[in-house]
């Protein structure tokens, strides 16, 4: 990765962030008197909001000053641009093997705790669910499409997705998901709500995605709405 990708990475991941995030971001107490005042605080808000999904948690600010100020002001700094793509894709390769050793380590803590707690049960490869409520109706099968409403949280309770927020369920075939929710679902009768915890294995791995990251174990608020029959899709395009 170029340096300078590196740069559009971090603010295209913090512009994701901020999508997925409820929350607003808070006024600076800078002077921000013109347009390019804001979009300059903008900007170094969504690096710094990359930064730190990205697991920069150590970084130096005033280090990080110095470095835009001396981009800016077009200032030598000792290394060419190939040297300082080394050193970057070096130094990301050690945060993301950290992080991603800190989370399965959490991970695999909470799923040892919650395993404990009243109500919760193990399927295989270690997912584990708790019924909020009860469905009547039939199990869906690996190769059925299901109509679902969701929400996902990572352990700590950060919401990462809601088909509830979009205010509309989601449809998707059973089999073309991550595992964990491909063995879970098919154990839930349509009609049934659950929370179900998924194993950093069962869901995206090492390599995370988007404001998941590496080796996050999950939590689903899960309800099975419907398994969709070709004839009733084909009903509701017409």
């Amino acid at each position: 990765m170029k340096a300078k990708n590196l740069l559009l990475t971090l603010a295209v991941g913090a512009m994701a962030i901020s999508c997925n995030n409820s929350g607003s971001m808070t006024q600076t107490s800078a002077s921000l008197k013109t347009t390019a005042d804001s979009a300059s605080f903008y900007i170094g808000y969504m690096y710094g909001s990359g930064l730190q999904q990205m697991g920069f948690s150590e970084v130096n600010r005033e280090a990080l000053i110095a470095g835009l100020n001396s981009a800016i002001a077009k200032k030598e700094v000792g290394k060419d641009p190939r040297e300082i793509q080394m050193f970057l894709n070096g130094f990301m390769q050690e945060v993301a093997m950290k992080k991603a050793t800190e989370n399965a380590e959490k991970g695999k803590k909470f799923l040892e705790e919650n395993a404990k707690k009243s109500g919760v049960d193990t399927l295989a490869n270690g997912i584990q669910y708790k019924i909020i409520k009860k469905g009547e109706g039939a199990k869906p099968a690996a190769t059925d499409m299901v109509k679902v409403h969701y929400r996902g949280t990572l352990i700590d309770g950060t919401e990462f997705d809601s088909s509830i927020k979009r205010g509309e369920p989601v449809e998707f075939p059973l089999n073309r998901v991550i595992p964990g929710w491909t063995t879970a679902l098919q154990q839930m009768p349509v009609g049934s709500k659950w929370e179900i915890f998924i194993p950093s294995d069962q869901a995206y791995g090492p390599r995370g995605t988007g404001s998941i990251g590496p080796n996050e174990t999950l939590i689903f608020e899960v309800e099975l709405l419907d398994i969709v029959t070709p004839d009733a899709k084909e009903a509701d395009q017409k």
